[in-house]
């Protein structure tokens, strides 16, 4: 048997699969040294020939990179032909309200330029003071050191005087009545950004009609800013991205550098209808999110009715005039998903609790900010009629706030509409 194993047939058998190795042996034992050394030496690259398939991966990670050196050079060029000094010639902003966005908002502005006054018009005495006094808002976001730069009063004149841009974040259904209180102070030039979501349930107005007729100026500058953003994650610097929507493209670039940072994109649009509407919707879709989280009616369930509820608002704004592209965009599906799916939304948290077996007076009386939503359902369905569009989850919603339908009951006759063909 010895012999068998030691003759040179038997080895060259194996040889040939690694032609580096070949060698005419002068003996069994020899060959059994080669073989021996071979095997204790890790085997050389140059024994293992690249493939096709190496060549492969090796040219994709080269287009791979060479596309991403492409988008790093046109970001730079496009960052340089586009740098303007809106931030350099800025030096007061003005935010009105003292809600938990507004000072997010206030304090992402302060921290983009030292010198810049930031003034936060707020009702609350108390707030007012903790703000002045040790920077921090008592009521919302009482974690959150403010920059030095903010300053909160309750004179609407002083607030306003001097200031090159406003932030409105005031709840849309007490927007009208603020506005016409202060209008005596407002610049007609003052250019409005607003961050408020919803429609006014009586008149079914967009934050883009209320400010302009509150001011009685029709042509009050105005810019709609939406998207997914949390007050929380926009204080821990966390990277977001919102839609500034104007129909004046100087005002929204203008707006995009004012409060563009690093980790603040900003995009621009010009559909202020569809940027709107969808931040309206999106609170009511949440809230039906926010339903079927509380019946513990699972995942299948969650991502049927967010699809619908998707649908439901593409179909009436763009029977309203937006563009298809707006919806499914930062503000619309970005906001969306975001609005539905996480923790943080009022919204959601509300639906929650009324699919638990709340009652909705007592859901609102224990929160201290307004859920939009909760006042939007019955202007969505106005709207929907208005414009002939069937809204059958954002109905069901608008219902189950008016009392008029338990959560269970509405998830029943949802799954009993007729099986239709998608659209």
């Amino acid at each position: 048997m010895a012999s068998v194993f030691m003759s040179p047939v038997s080895v060259s058998i194996w040889a040939p699969t690694n032609p580096r190795l070949q060698r005419t042996p002068s003996t069994s034992t020899s060959m059994f040294v080669s073989l021996a050394s071979s095997d204790s030496q890790p085997p050389s690259e140059d024994l293992y020939p690249e493939t096709t398939g190496d060549r492969s991966r090796r040219d994709r990670r080269r287009v791979v990179r060479l596309a991403w050196e492409k988008l790093v050079r046109w970001s730079r060029s496009w960052r340089s032909k586009n740098k303007t000094d809106v931030l350099e010639r800025t030096n007061k902003v003005v935010v009105l309200g003292g809600g938990s966005f507004g000072t997010a908002m206030a304090a992402h502005v302060a921290d983009r330029k030292a010198q810049l006054e930031v003034h936060m018009l707020v009702r609350d005495p108390q707030v007012c003071r903790s703000i002045n006094e040790s920077n921090f808002n008592c009521k919302y976001l009482p974690k959150y050191k403010l920059p030095g730069n903010v300053i909160a009063t309750t004179d609407a004149k002083s607030a306003l005087l001097g200031a090159d841009y406003c932030l409105h974040a005031v709840p849309v259904q007490f927007t009208s009545s603020f506005l016409e209180d202060i209008a005596d102070y407002v610049d007609p030039c003052l250019p409005f950004i607003s961050l408020s979501k919803g429609l006014e349930l009586n008149t079914l107005r967009m934050m883009s009609q209320i400010i302009p007729q509150a001011l009685r100026n029709p042509r009050q500058p105005f810019v709609a800013l939406s998207g997914p953003s949390f007050a929380l994650e926009l204080m821990n610097k966390l990277p977001t991205a919102m839609v500034a929507a104007s129909r004046d493209q100087r005002l929204a670039n203008a707006t995009q550098q004012l409060l563009a940072s690093s980790h603040l994109r900003i995009s621009t649009s010009s559909d202020v209808t569809g940027v709107e509407i969808a931040g309206a919707l999106k609170n009511v879709l949440a809230i039906a999110a926010g339903i079927v989280v509380g019946m513990n009616l699972g995942n299948n369930s969650m991502a049927a009715l967010v699809a619908q509820g998707c649908s439901e608002i593409r179909w009436l704004a763009t029977k309203m005039g937006a563009k298809p592209t707006t919806i499914t965009g930062l503000s619309g599906t970005g906001d969306i998903m975001l609005t539905c799916f996480v923790n943080l939304s009022r919204n959601r948290t509300v639906g929650v609790r009324l699919g638990l077996g709340e009652k909705l007076d007592d859901i609102l009386s224990s929160m201290n900010q307004v859920a939009e939503g909760v006042s939007t359902a019955g202007a969505v369905i106005a709207l929907a009629q208005k414009y002939n569009v069937k809204m059958p989850v954002l109905t069901a919603v608008a219902r189950i706030i008016d009392n008029e339908l338990t959560p269970k009951k509405a998830v029943l006759e949802l799954m009993s509409l007729p099986q239709v063909e998608e659209v």
